[in-house]
C-alpha cells in the first residue's frame, strides 16, 4: 500500500490529481490573487527565478540501454536513517498562508512518505511540528533575528525537539524587492512591517563557528552559490552545503542553482554533503541534480501548491507523482540505483520552453492564469 492510501481521503485525492499539473491548477483556483502572486513570484525582474528553470531545461539526458532496470531503487540513507526518496520539503514560510496547519501539516506528510522536512524559523513553531510529526526527519532552518543568545536559544529548542540538523540561511542580509507583493500591497509574513534584518545583515563566519563549536549537530548553510564560499564553509566544518538562491526571491540576475551546482560539488571534493533547491518541479528535474552530484533536492513551491490544493493528502499525492516520474526517468536512463547516477548521463542542450515558475507544466493554460494576475 502506498503512503498516500494511508491518509483519509487519499483515494479520492488520487483520482482528482492524476498528474502534477492538476495540483498546480487546483492551488491557483483556491488561493487568493495576492497569495498566488507571492507564491509564483520572485525578486524585481524575476530573472533569477526564470534562470532556475532555464538552467534545468538546458540539460538533456544521455540514456543507456540494455541495462537491467526491472527493479529501480530510489532510496538513500542520510542522518542515520533510510529515506524513500532523495528529496526533502524545503524551508518555506509561513506555510499557514497556503493551508491549515502550516508546517505541522507539511511535516506530517513528510513523515508519512519517509522523506525529510526542513522547517523555516518564520513558520510554525518547532514544538508544534515536533508534536505533530514526532518520527519525521525534521531539520530546523534559522533566520538570525537577535544576538548570540537568540542563536543559542533557537538551536537549543531544535535539539530539544529532536531535529536532525540546523540550517543557517546566509543569502538574506536584506529582503529583496518583490514587485508582485508590492503591487498587491501584500506582506507575505502577515505583518504590518518587515522583520528586523539588522542581525541577519551582520551575519558572518563567526556565527558559523559559534554553532559548530557549541553543538554536536549537523550544520547546513543555505544560500551558497559559489565555489569560493563552499570552500570556506567546509573549512569551517560545515556538514551540508545547501545550494540555493531562495527560489529567485532574493538577489535578482543570479545564476540558476543547477548551473552553480557542478562547481560547488567539485570545489568541496566530498568534504560535505550537498542539498540544492531552486525550480525543481518534476521527477526528471530531481534526477538531473542527483546526476550532477547533489545528495538531496529540496521542494519549495511544489509543497505549497500541494498544501493549498488539498493539505496533507495532496502533499503525499504530489510526492507519489514525483516518485513515479523519477522511477520512469531512472528506468529509461538505464540506471537502477541513485548511486549509479553520474554526469555521463547528462548533456548540454537548448531549452524548448520560455522559462517561468510554471514552465514545467505545459498543460496549464498560462494565458488564463496570467489574465488573473494582471
Amino acid at each position: 500500500m502506498s503512503a498516500g492510501n494511508e491518509v483519509a481521503g487519499a483515494v479520492s485525492i488520487s483520482d482528482e490529481f492524476e498528474n502534477l499539473h492538476e495540483i498546480v491548477v487546483k492551488a491557483h483556483q483556491v488561493l487568493p490573487k495576492e497569495k498566488w502572486d507571492s507564491l509564483i513570484g520572485g525578486a524585481e525582474t524575476e530573472t533569477t527565478l526564470k534562470r532556475n528553470r532555464l538552467a534545468i531545461d538546458s540539460i538533456a539526458f544521455k540514456p543507456r540501454v540494455l541495462r537491467n532496470v526491472s527493479t529501480v531503487d530510489l532510496s538513500v540513507e542520510y542522518f542515520g536513517r533510510k529515506l524513500r526518496l532523495p528529496v526533502f520539503l524545503a524551508p518555506t514560510g509561513p506555510l499557514n498562508l497556503f493551508g491549515d496547519g502550516g508546517g505541522a501539516t507539511v511535516a506530517k506528510a513528510a513523515q508519512a512518505f519517509d522523506i525529510g522536512h526542513m522547517l523555516s524559523s518564520g513558520c510554525t513553531p518547532l514544538e508544534a511540528v515536533a508534536e505533530a510529526a514526532s518520527s519525521a526527519l525534521r531539520m530546523a532552518q534559522l533566520y538570525v533575528r537577535g544576538d548570540d543568545g537568540f542563536v543559542h536559544e533557537y538551536v537549543g529548542r531544535a535539539l530539544a525537539c529532536g531535529c536532525a540538523a540546523i540550517c543557517l540561511t546566509v543569502d538574506s542580509a536584506v529582503l529583496a524587492r518583490r514587485d508582485r507583493d508590492i503591487a498587491n500591497r501584500y506582506r507575505t509574513a502577515g505583518l504590518a512591517k518587515r522583520p528586523d534584518q539588522s542581525h541577519q545583515a551582520a551575519l558572518d563566519w563567526r556565527t558559523v563557528k559559534l554553532i559548530k563549536d557549541s553543538y554536536n549537530i549537523p550544520l547546513a548553510l543555505k544560500g551558497i552559490a559559489t565555489a569560493e564560499d563552499a570552500r570556506i564553509a567546509v573549512d569551517h566544518g560545515v556538514d551540508w552545503i545547501y545550494v540555493s538562491n531562495h527560489g529567485g526571491r532574493q538577489l535578482d540576475h543570479g545564476r540558476g542553482t543547477i548551473d552553480a551546482l557542478p562547481e560547488i560539488i567539485d570545489a568541496i571534493a566530498g568534504r560535505a554533503r550537498v542539498m540544492v533547491d531552486g525550480g525543481f518541479c518534476r521527477g526528471s528535474d530531481i534526477i538531473k541534480a542527483l546526476a550532477i552530484g547533489a545528495d538531496l533536492v529540496g521542494l519549495g513551491r511544489m509543497q505549497c501548491y500541494a498544501l493549498a490544493a488539498g493539505g496533507e493528502a495532496a502533499i503525499i499525492r504530489m510526492l507519489e507523482l514525483l516518485e513515479d516520474e523519477m522511477l520512469r526517468s531512472m528506468a529509461l536512463l538505464g540506471v537502477p540505483t541513485i548511486g549509479e547516477l553520474g554526469r555521463s548521463y547528462l548533456h548540454p542542450a537548448a531549452p524548448v520552453a520560455i522559462p517561468s515558475a510554471l514552465s514545467a507544466f505545459p498543460l496549464i493554460d498560462l494565458s488564463r492564469i496570467s489574465s488573473r494576475l494582471s
